[in-house]
């Protein structure tokens, strides 16, 4: 757990630095940008390796639908419950059935519903868990929450700005890029040594922006913004795996080609996803740009309610997988989606854009910050409750490491 506690401190130090962004006045915007491409990059290398390891079995495609209707569910729940709380709690009786209040509400909402993928495998990883049954049932279900949550902006969006043809690109591409997933498992044969897995990663960040900011010249209020977490998996999950390679990388003197399973391509990526920790506490957004004017106890009020109604949505996977896993294990998953990150601040950056702001902002983003902080409280919770889980499933596990 001593990595878990690492990435913990390095997300406190990052979500610190990025209250103290603005005093560097002039060169703010630069600072924010540059960040926010350093994040992309590195979490385009996380997702990178997560498709490598990814494995679609064809003869179980009711249970991946089954997987994705319960993702849809953690994802939707969140962003439904934490809706309601600023549309009754924060807002007087006379607005409630107010379309424009809805709207907004919905919208800045949606920073409650996706899981962080990358910082919610970084810390599983750290915690020994990535052999885990575990781990890759709360692998898929991550990865379908965020691709739901991605998929929901497009109709908040028009709520917004009405019809427009940049989002109908936004889905066609999404849909070619899940097919090429289904199409080509494992099949391209490129090299996948870390440093080719970090051009990799710096090439869909830079196309990825180049498409965003063309876009913007055609149309700054609707730009298309392809986000690099779902090119970046699918990339992974069509690499080939050397027939060469020795997973343990015991002959990679003798000529055999090294992948992403041996120790120093392991270091790498451990190096990767500290830095990605501390780059996604610099995401976060300001917590005064709210600039309401609420006092700091019904503010933190408020904010322990948010974030604990957000949660509370995420428990659905408690109720499913009752003859595949223990209890505990369910609960376990469902805790494990709790972590949010870099695609919760996204929305709340994108509802900042559209002139969203007030009370609710600066409680969604005290939220966001909250629930960061105690993501390593999340994974010792996880581990603990894995621990305790029956002999009669472990057979499927690697034994969890103490």
């Amino acid at each position: 757990m001593r990595q878990v506690l690492l990435f913990s401190i390095l997300l406190i130090f990052g979500l610190i630095g990025s209250q103290y962004l603005p005093i560097l006045d002039s060169v703010e915007n630069s600072a924010r940008e540059i960040i926010r491409l350093l994040t992309m990059a590195s979490l385009a290398f996380i997702m990178i390796h997560v498709g490598y390891e990814f494995e679609i079995d064809r003869t179980r495609l009711k249970s991946y639908a089954v997987d994705y209707g319960v993702a849809a569910t953690a994802a939707g729940l969140p962003w439904i419950f934490v809706a309601m709380y600023f549309v009754f709690l924060l807002n007087p009786p006379s607005v409630w059935w107010s379309f424009d209040t809805w709207k907004e509400t919905l919208l800045a909402g949606r920073f409650a519903a996706p899981t962080s993928a990358g910082v919610l495998f970084s810390m599983l990883a750290a915690a020994g868990l990535s052999a885990t049954w575990y781990f890759r049932k709360t692998r898929i279900l991550a990865i379908f929450d965020d691709l739901d949550t991605v998929l929901l902006m497009i109709p908040l969006k028009m709520m917004i700005v009405g019809l427009r043809w940049q989002l109908g690109v936004i889905i066609i591409t999404m849909g070619a890029l899940l097919w090429l997933a289904w199409k080509y498992l494992h099949q391209l044969k490129i090299p996948v040594t870390w440093p080719w897995v970090v051009t990799y990663a710096g090439v869909i960040t830079v196309v990825s922006e180049l498409i965003y900011q063309y876009s913007k010249l055609l149309d700054d209020i609707v730009p298309i913004h392809i986000e690099v977490l779902l090119p970046a998996f699918v990339l992974g999950c069509m690499l080939a795996r050397p027939a060469d390679a020795d997973p343990h990388c015991d002959d990679a003197r003798e000529g055999h080609q090294e992948g992403p399973e041996c120790p120093s391509e392991q270091r790498v990526a451990l190096i990767v996803s500290a830095i990605f920790m501390v780059l996604v506490g610099l995401s976060m957004p300001l917590i005064a740009a709210g600039g309401g004017g609420m006092g700091w106890d019904l503010l933190a009020l408020h904010v322990l309610g948010v974030t604990v109604v957000a949660n509370l949505g995420k428990m659905f996977p408690l109720f499913v997988y009752r003859t595949e896993a223990h209890w505990k294990e369910r609960l376990a998953i469902a805790i494990g989606m709790w972590p949010r990150g870099e695609v919760g601040a996204g929305v709340l950056v994108v509802s900042l854009s559209y002139g969203i702001g007030g009370d609710m902002v600066t409680i969604a983003t005290l939220s966001l910050a909250l629930n960061l902080l105690l993501t390593g409280v999340f994974i010792f919770i996880v581990k603990k409750l894995l621990r305790g889980v029956p002999a009669e499933y472990q057979d499927r596990n690697t034994v969890i490491q103490s």
